[in-house]
């Protein structure tokens, strides 16, 4: 895993495995919503390794959590 600094929703994209171009990053949130009480990580549109990511930055409250909290947040729009 990665463990340089990363500030921005492109940089967590690329560790997702997903295309960091700002216009493929808008078209995914478009194309995926999650539940009000569907927790980001249990999301049927992440692969197996996508997922465990994503728990793994909540959990360790990883400098990853707070791009996955925006995440989270957009995807609830």
């Amino acid at each position: 895993m990665d463990t340089s600094n990363h500030y921005n929703m492109r940089t967590l994209f690329e560790q997702l495995g997903l295309s960091s171009n700002p216009d493929d990053i808008d078209a995914f949130m478009d194309a995926h919503k999650l539940e009000q009480s569907e927790r980001i990580e249990d999301a049927a549109f992440w692969s197996p390794s996508q997922a465990s990511f994503i728990r793994e930055a909540i959990v360790q409250d990883a400098e990853w959590a707070e791009l996955v909290d925006h995440l989270d947040a957009e995807l609830r729009q």
